[in-house]
């Protein structure tokens, strides 16, 4: 079955045409030219801005003229995670949907429902002429998984609705209200390269096939994060043996859970035993650890490899392992506001070799409090300033605070409560969204935020369910008619 003939048609349809776009975080001249190509196909007003957010307007249905404007929002870039096995090229090749029973998934790759699926709801809205509503706006920011670009670039009077609802929630049933502010650190760690000492036997250590996931959504889970199960299995077999550290990596994107990561080390021949028997042990461990968390296909191996010339000097190696180890990751503090939600977060989230003469160690703050993400921000850099690196921070990003008085709220919950005979869960998430950033822009507006169930999002397990995208519409425009 193709996603085209799944229910409601239209929004599976607008979905489709986004798939087959090409549109990564930071390569988003093909979604932004796809957009204004669109609407000018169905004479639908369109404009653009200077940071690439593109609106495009729709009259009111007559006789709701007067209605207030209500700005639907959603952004065009996807999470470019795949599968170690798979030859997808995210800045050419379209997204190969599957509908696999209840969901629809990728080949392998993340499926872009977050946040194409809002997007599409948008677009549908443009189309069906059969809705009652009041003037709409359809904005679609730029980049916002890393760095919040659009939002932060938005210039006043580009959009000019005084409601906003946000199609950028990953649970059908909840309706979002606030959100975490974020950070991004980046310890630039510079080092030498010495020749290779004689006899050496070289070995790759890895450890892959863990689930990942968004690193706001899922960080609570407690789910394994490959560059540190690393750093730990390298750290322990430290205390034990002498090696020489020729090559680290693990994880890709800021805001993604690292699924995988490895290192090649040299040993002596008298220190292979020690490594393998460590290594049987530690594989053990983490399956025991991580059991009913992670799936019990992830694997943690230690294989032999070709030579290497040249290897990291070894202080500077050995104090990197250190501090990867002993780096803050994980749920930091809950929130003492909201029962049951993380308050602080760090997601070590990669460590990458640049130059042959650089390693970058990135890792994403998330918190509700400004003042607790800052200073997670800044135990990092302490730590990793100990051991030499220039600690920068990038992609500063202020939460979105609750207001429960919210008038859009209640049509939310009212409309919920009508169409499914049950109570919505009003809550606020430790992901980021863009509302704060909205909110700083137009003190006055009213937001409430929503969608469809995705599950595993900014990973390869991405899947979207079927079901919830028609309830998501059906609440969707439910809220638009009594909003009008």
């Amino acid at each position: 079955m193709k996603i085209t003939e799944l229910q409601p048609h239209l929004v599976w349809e607008c979905f489709d045409e986004i798939t087959k776009v090409p549109r990564p975080t930071h390569h988003l001249d093909k979604m932004r030219e796809f957009l204004v190509d669109w609407a000018d196909r169905h004479n639908i007003p369109v404009a653009t801005d200077e940071v690439g957010n593109v609106v495009m307007r729709k009259a009111a249905t007559s006789g709701h003229e007067d209605a207030p404007t209500i700005i639907l929002q959603g952004h065009q870039d996807m999470v470019a995670e795949k599968l170690p096995t798979s030859n997808h090229n995210f800045l050419t090749d379209p997204i190969e949907t599957i509908v696999d029973g209840e969901w629809v998934r990728a080949n392998g790759t993340t499926l872009g429902a977050d946040n194409g699926m809002g997007c599409a709801a948008a677009m549908a809205v443009l189309l069906d002429d059969s809705l009652e509503h009041g003037p709409i706006e359809a904005l679609f920011t730029v980049d916002e998984e890393q760095g919040l670009i659009g939002a932060n670039g938005l210039q006043p009077g580009f959009v000019t609705g005084e409601i906003l609802l946000n199609l950028d929630s990953e649970e059908m049933g909840q309706l979002v209200i606030g959100c975490a502010g974020g950070k991004v650190t980046v310890a630039t760690l510079p080092f030498m390269r010495i020749a290779t000492p004689e006899g050496l036997i070289y070995y790759k250590v890895s450890i892959g096939g863990l689930k990942g996931g968004h690193s706001g959504m899922e960080i609570g889970l407690g789910r394994a994060n490959a560059n540190q199960q690393l750093a730990r299995f390298l750290y322990t077999f430290s205390q034990e043996a002498a090696f020489e550290l020729a090559e680290i990596d693990g994880g890709g994107l800021a805001n993604a859970i690292p699924r995988d990561a490895h290192a090649v080390i040299g040993v002596s021949a008298d220190e292979v035993e020690v490594l393998e028997k460590l290594a049987a042990e530690f594989n053990s461990t983490l399956h025991a650890e991580f059991k009913g968390v992670e799936e019990d296909s992830f694997h943690f191996t230690v294989e032999q490899t070709e030579s290497r010339d040249e290897v990291i000097e070894a202080k500077t190696a050995h104090d990197l392992i250190k501090a990867i180890f002993a780096a803050p990751n994980g749920v930091q503090g809950m929130s003492h506001a909201i029962e049951g939600l993380v308050e602080t977060s760090c997601n070590l989230a990669s460590v990458k070799m640049k130059d042959n003469d650089r390693i970058e160690i990135t890792v994403h703050q998330r918190s509700s409090v400004d003042s607790r993400r800052d200073e997670i921000a800044d135990r990092i850099k302490a730590l990793f300033t100990l051991i030499g690196s220039v600690v920068t921070f990038d992609d500063a990003y202020v939460g979105w605070a609750p207001n429960p008085d919210s008038k859009v709220l209640k049509v939310a919950v009212e409309s919920y409560r009508d169409i499914f005979h049950a109570e919505p869960k009003v809550e606020a998430l430790h992901a980021g969204l863009e509302c704060g950033l909205f909110l700083e822009k137009m003190p006055a507006l009213d937001m409430v935020s929503f969608g469809p169930t995705l599950k595993d999002i900014h990973s390869p397990g991405e899947k979207a369910n079927i079901k919830s995208v028609e309830e998501f519409w059906r609440l969707l425009t439910e809220i638009l008619r009594r909003l009008s």
